[in-house]
C-alpha cells in the first residue's frame, strides 16, 4: 500500500542530477490535501518538470555535447519525455476515471530514466 500522490510531490529521475516537483492541474476535480494525481498526469513541462540536467546518453542533446567534447560526458538541460503513462497505477482508487497515482508507481522517460516519488506531497490519505 503507497500513500497518494498529490501536487508538489518530489520526484527524482535516474539520469537527473536534481530532484523536480509534480505538478497536478484541478482538472480532476479530487483532492486529498492538494489535487491529486492520476496515472495520465505525465505530460512533461505541464506535470513533470526538468531534472537540472540530464546525463543519458540516449537524450540527442547529452549525445552531441558528449561526441563535441571528444566523448567526456558533457550533462545537458532536462526536458523531459515522459510519453507513457505511470505504471503500474493504484486500480482500487479513480481519479477523474484514470487509477491514482501512490508512492510506488514509476514513470518512465524516453531517454531511459526511471522517476521515481521521493515525497508523494502529503502523508494523510493512503491509497487501499
Amino acid at each position: 500500500m503507497g500513500v497518494q500522490v498529490v501536487t508538489g510531490a518530489m520526484l527524482q529521475c535516474s539520469f537527473g542530477v536534481a530532484p523536480s516537483s509534480l505538478m497536478v492541474l484541478p482538472t480532476n476535480k479530487v483532492m486529498a490535501t492538494t489535487p491529486a494525481a492520476n496515472i495520465m498526469d505525465n505530460k512533461p513541462m505541464v506535470n513533470i518538470m526538468p531534472f537540472g540536467m540530464c546525463q543519458s546518453m540516449a537524450n540527442p542533446m547529452v549525445a552531441a555535447a558528449t561526441a563535441a567534447a571528444m566523448g567526456v560526458l558533457t550533462p545537458m538541460p532536462c526536458i523531459p519525455a515522459t510519453a507513457a503513462p505511470w505504471v503500474p497505477g493504484c486500480p482500487k482508487l479513480m481519479i477523474g476515471n484514470m487509477p491514482a497515482v501512490d508512492s510506488n508507481c514509476k514513470l518512465m522517460c524516453s531517454y531511459g530514466g526511471v522517476i521515481q516519488v521521493v515525497s508523494p506531497g502529503q502523508v494523510t490519505v493512503q491509497d487501499g
